[in-house]
């Protein structure tokens, strides 16, 4: 081809691609940049019918009003149409979970939504795909049948809502959901349903949280329903009244083979390890804690090699554990097996991780397990360690300046209360520097605690310290205006001599 020719072929085609990354630019700009200020008139009606019968005691919805819906708090609009897609009405409050003070404190009172019941205007909204009215106060919840006909919802958050005369058995139309991934009724207290059979009908549902719903009467059905749903990553069954009977043993076939997450955790279970648990070899996260399992030996668990949080606490654990167990576990990030009774001293467990050419455990909790024996050396090999819990145990001697060496950078949690260590504390605790929590009470310390104990301490907030012996342990810090590190929210000190004076430290 004559090169002129050629030449020109090639700048054409470069002026083209030019010009098309251009158009491709700008209209990247303008989609980025764009934000529609007005949605539709019929879904800001919608919207306002349902302000009117809430009760918002903080003024959450104050920026409703106007005609620029799509800037209202809370919402979000499709920037091409208008149209609402987003309702996020989450209550801000920090609500920790677990503490009923909680529900009951002014702040969370003040921060919720509440009202006699949610307005059915909300159907309106038809192009709906994220819906979370969590953790609010309505006196009466009569919402969830409406909510079934929002089908293009992809995120439904109906947990934790406070309710006061009326609650409502979660309707079969929640089935008419098929573009569904996320749904959380957890902390609702519905009355027991008569089956779950609608779940299965949710076919693009990754994420399930159903804790706290009362599935004593359902028998195993709702596990055959659950069991339908191939796209399912985490299943949350927390304190769901679940006993042996209602936990089979085996599947027909198992179709969520791609699970991530399993919580099965504060139930009534006093079977054995069900064998289709073990075919989950995607598992990532696995919670069988505050159960009563028969079978137990920890083998088969081997075959969940991608495991990087267990959770066996107070599961019924008896006698040795294998160190193959640990050795096929490689990945596992956080591990805890407290309140059972395992054999042997904390050596044979970590026996299991010299198979593994590197760990990544972050959380060991072997607190009330029966172990004894001294902390060895090679506790020093976790060296992405960040919270150990050994308390009440029956550990002795000293703790060794190799393992907080090896851990100084990391430790954010060290609680060895209720052992039975003795000797001198040394003075490396001090140069654990990301240390948070620091709980050495109630062992035989002696001797005494000087500056360099707290030297690095800079991230420490609480600390609990005592000692069995007769003789009290002795701060001995020789300048009186000293200033801690630290800034210390909870302090207890049981046999300690801290006088003569009332230290400035401790006014600080």
């Amino acid at each position: 081809m004559d090169s002129h020719v050629l030449f020109n072929h090639n700048s054409h085609r470069f002026l083209r691609n030019f010009l098309l990354m251009l158009l491709f630019v700008s209209l990247c700009r303008y989609t980025s940049t764009t934000v529609v200020e007005s949605c539709v008139e019929e879904e800001r009606q919608a919207l306002l019918s349902f302000k009117e019968d809430l009760i918002d005691r903080s003024g959450r919805l104050s920026s409703w009003t106007g005609q620029q819906c799509c800037l209202w708090r809370g919402i979000s609009c499709n920037n091409r149409t208008g149209h609402v897609v987003k309702l996020d009405l989450r209550n801000p409050y920090p609500y920790i979970g677990g503490v009923d003070d909680e529900w009951n404190s002014v702040e969370y009172q003040k921060s919720s939504l509440g009202g006699k019941l949610i307005n059915p205007s909300l159907q309106g909204l038809k192009h709906l795909s994220y819906l979370d009215l969590s953790l609010n106060n309505f006196q009466e919840i009569r919402i969830l049948n409406f909510i079934g006909g929002l089908k293009n919802l992809r995120y439904l958050n109906l947990s934790s809502l406070r309710y006061g005369s009326f609650v409502e058995e979660i309707p079969s139309s929640l089935g008419n959901l098929s573009n569904l991934n996320y749904l959380d009724l957890y902390n609702n207290y519905f009355p027991p349903s008569k089956n779950l059979n609608w779940l299965s009908h949710l076919s693009s549902l990754k994420h399930l949280n159903l804790g706290l719903l009362n599935l004593s009467s359902i028998g195993v059905s709702w596990l055959h329903a659950i069991n339908k749903l191939p796209s399912l990553l985490e299943l949350h069954l927390s304190s769901c009244s679940i006993d042996g009977n209602q936990l089979p043993l085996s599947l027909p076939t198992n179709n969520f083979t791609s699970l991530l997450v399993l919580d099965l955790s504060h139930n009534h279970i006093n079977s054995s390890f069900p064998k289709w648990m073990f075919n989950l070899t995607s598992l990532t996260k696995l919670d069988l804690g505050w159960n009563l399992f028969l079978h137990r030996s920890l083998d088969e668990f081997v075959r969940l090699k991608s495991l990087e949080h267990l959770d066996l606490w107070r599961i019924g654990l008896k006698g040795q554990l294998l160190p193959k167990f640990f050795g096929n576990l490689c990945k596992l990030k956080s591990l805890d097996l407290s309140d059972n009774e395992i054999d042997g001293g904390i050596q044979d467990f970590l026996s299991g991780f010299s198979n593994c050419s590197s760990n990544r455990m972050e959380s060991l909790d072997l607190s009330s397990c029966g172990m004894e024996g001294e902390l060895p050396s090679s506790l020093g090999m976790l060296k992405s360690l960040q919270h150990l819990e050994l308390s009440s145990n029956s550990f002795r001697g000293s703790i060794r300046e190799s393992i907080i060496s090896n851990l100084s950078s990391s430790l954010k949690t060290l609680h060895l209360g209720g052992n039975l260590f003795n000797g001198s504390i040394p003075e490396s605790v001090g140069q654990l520097s990301q240390l948070v929590s620091l709980d050495l009470s109630d062992n035989s310390w002696e001797g005494s605690l000087t500056e360099a104990h707290f030297i690095n301490l800079t991230s420490l907030k609480n600390i609990v310290l005592s000692t069995n012996r007769p003789v009290p342990i002795i701060f001995n810090l020789t300048d009186y205006e000293w200033i801690p590190p630290f800034k210390l929210q909870s302090l207890s000190m049981d046999n300690c001599r801290v006088g003569p004076g009332f230290p400035v430290w401790l006014q600080s």
